[in-house]
């Protein structure tokens, strides 16, 4: 089945904040479900301009005053004309047309500007439309749209809920995975909605030439083979504290280009660093961000594996802490309130996830086990007694079949009740 007949969180959220009179800018990586989700959200009568194709892009790049002009001979409609350009970030100068328009008459034209790369903008400095618009982001599936296999509704509250607008569930789920399906092959529609058959395949060419063509297309660095380099030692590091020093002296590339390089896939959408807790009492703690590609999917591919169940299997643990910090990420980003952190000490004390939100602290631990114990809990339970005015539970988010009082403090909840 398409992914356009399974339902999105932001959907009804974006269908409203679509219909008033700002320039709507949508960002995520490709294959998230933008063009599919506003082609369904926008009426027939839009104009659709795809910058993905050439002949599209080239005619714009060249004459970027003709956008004004189609724009311009648009028939006016009281409810405002609909414009909507995809891979906007393939011609800037789309931005400052933009502006001349909605600056003449705001109330004309309703602007959906869609990108799935940050890069060309910033290095361009593109005009973001400050004052005249409202940005998004669209990202892989999160556990709402996405629900485990027979999930009832949770007994216990989620360190962080994230509900269908009163129901623990999208009424039109994606199709339900197991755990195992989650860690192999990620969380993007389109792999999600497909054959089970056909997924490793569709990462592997996500990752080779989805990455090279939309590096390559925009200029976005000067040496592919030392990206090319640098890739899957980046994707094999992913929930490792950054280390710019290893990944460029197994490479040969300097630190600064390693930087820049995870900054690309920041830029893309297809990384996320998780920052360092810096209110810690504690002095011995580390200051260095880790890193995680944003679906695991698409870090298998670009490590050089090919996503299955057998490269879960090699070591699910480290791939399952990836899997919650990135759905914890993703929450915070739709939500629109808190921060992300983690927490290590020099000795290798450790709180995988801190999220802060509304003035509290939820320290989060993440283990593979069926069977956690008051061992499993002894980090979080340090956590909370150096933070107890900001702090009320600590979380163990395992496979254990049902939710688990572990202490009166923490608390252990299957993956699904995340």
């Amino acid at each position: 089945m398409s992914p356009l007949f399974y339902d999105r969180w932001c959907a009804e959220a974006l269908k409203e904040k679509l219909a008033r009179p700002f320039v709507h800018i949508i960002f995520g990586a490709r294959q998230t479900g933008k063009s599919t989700l506003l082609n369904a959200l926008l009426p027939p009568e839009a104009l659709r301009i795809n910058l993905a194709d050439p002949e599209e892009r080239s005619r714009l790049l060249a004459r970027p005053g003709e956008f004004l002009q189609i724009c311009r001979a648009l028939p006016p409609d009281d409810k405002g004309r609909f414009v909507f350009v995809d891979e906007v970030q393939a011609v800037p100068a789309i931005f400052d047309a933009v502006q001349s328009l909605y600056d003449s008459d705001p109330e004309r034209w309703r602007f959906v500007l869609c990108g799935s790369s940050a890069r060309k903008l910033r290095r361009t400095g593109a005009n973001l439309l400050p004052g005249r618009s409202f940005l998004h982001r669209l990202f892989p599936l999160v556990l709402t749209e996405h629900p485990g296999p027979n999930q009832s509704p949770p007994s216990i509250p989620s360190p962080l809920p994230m509900t269908w607008f009163g129901n623990p569930y999208s009424p039109n789920p994606f199709p339900p995975w197991d755990l195992e399906e989650r860690l192999a092959y990620g969380s993007l529609p389109g792999v999600v909605a497909g054959a089970e058959s056909d997924r490793g395949e569709i990462l592997k060419a996500y990752a080779v030439i989805h990455l090279e063509e939309e590096i390559r297309r925009e200029a976005l660095i000067r040496d592919w083979g030392a990206f090319v380099r640098f890739l899957p030692l980046a994707a094999l590091e992913a929930g490792q504290i950054m280390n710019y020093a290893g990944i460029a002296q197994e490479t040969g590339i300097s630190q600064p280009t390693v930087k820049s390089y995870y900054q690309l896939l920041e830029d893309m959408f297809i990384g996320l660093r998780i920052p360092a807790f810096s209110r810690s009492p504690r002095k011995n703690v580390l200051s260095t961000p880790k890193f995680l590609f944003a679906d695991l999917g698409v870090r298998h591919a670009a490590a050089g594996l090919l996503p299955a169940r057998d490269v879960v299997r090699a070591n699910p643990g480290p791939l399952f802490e990836q899997w919650v910090g990135v759905e914890l990420w993703k929450r915070i980003q739709y939500l629109g309130d808190g921060s992300l952190s983690y927490l290590r000490t020099r000795q290798g004390a450790e709180v995988d996830y801190i999220i802060e939100r509304q003035g509290r602290l939820i320290p989060v631990e993440v283990k593979w086990t069926v069977h956690p114990d008051r061992h499993d809990a002894r980090h979080l339970l340090t956590f909370l007694k150096e933070h107890p005015e900001q702090t009320g539970k600590g979380y163990i988010i395992c496979r254990c079949p049902r939710p688990m009082e572990i202490h009166a403090q923490v608390i252990a909840l299957p993956w699904q009740y995340l």
